[in-house]
Order: C-alpha cells, then sequence, then structure tokens
C-alpha cells in the first residue's frame, strides 16, 4: 500500500506537499523494479526542474533510469545522505530515502498527479 498523504507520477515518483514546497522521491514500486540502488545523481541546489523532464539518475545493479520530475520549481534541499548510502533508496523510499524537495513553481501540476489508489490500480495494470 502506498502512503496516502503523497502524489504519484505516472513514472513512480512520489510528491509530499507541505505549503508552497514538494518533496520527491521515487515509489516502493520503484525501487523494488529496479532493484539493489548503488548510485543517485541529484540536481544541485538552486537547479530548476521542470515537470516531465529528467531532473538526474538513479543507478542499480541492473540499470540506470532518468529521475523524471513530477512537478515544477526550484531544488531547495538535496539528501546528501544518498552519496554515501544510496541504499537508503530501497530500505525505506518514503522516508529517509527521499531525493530532494522544490520551491514549486506551479502548483495547478499537483492536479496531473495520482492519489495512493489512483497510483495502485496503475501499477496493478501494468
Amino acid at each position: 500500500m502506498q502512503p496516502k498523504e503523497l502524489l504519484y507520477s505516472k513514472t513512480h515518483e512520489w510528491v509530499r506537499v507541505q505549503d508552497n514546497r514538494a518533496t520527491i522521491g521515487i515509489t516502493d514500486h520503484a525501487q523494488s523494479e529496479l532493484g539493489d540502488i548503488v548510485f543517485v545523481e541529484l540536481p544541485n541546489v538552486g537547479t530548476k526542474i521542470q515537470a516531465g523532464m529528467p531532473f538526474g539518475t538513479v543507478e542499480s545493479i541492473k540499470t540506470v533510469s532518468d529521475l523524471v520530475a513530477p512537478i515544477s520549481g526550484e531544488v531547495i534541499e538535496v539528501n546528501s545522505d544518498l552519496n554515501e548510502t544510496p541504499e537508503l533508496v530501497n530500505e525505506d523510499p518514503y522516508q529517509r530515502g527521499w531525493m530532494l524537495v522544490i520551491e514549486m513553481s506551479n502548483r495547478s501540476e499537483l492536479d496531473q498527479l495520482k492519489n495512493a489508489d489512483e497510483y495502485e490500480d496503475f501499477i496493478r495494470q501494468r
């Protein structure tokens, strides 16, 4: 089950909204599909990310995958713990495995994301 308070993208990123800030990570489904994560490349603070565009990569023992921005904004914080312990994404994708925090530039983009039930249906249909 997905955490109910989060929103989800079709590319398997999650978003936790707090005021005009959004924390972003990848879903438990995504990390389990990727396998053991060995490296995460994230943008620097101050970088502007655009919804639907790659903002970094996650490398597992199986593959390298783009991280796709679910919403647009400016990066204001990056989870530097992932530099030394990228496996946090596997172990705790919704808490300690978060990737970045952005200042949202267009809150209406949140309307394009799925709630937990919709995301569950989406991954079941694949």
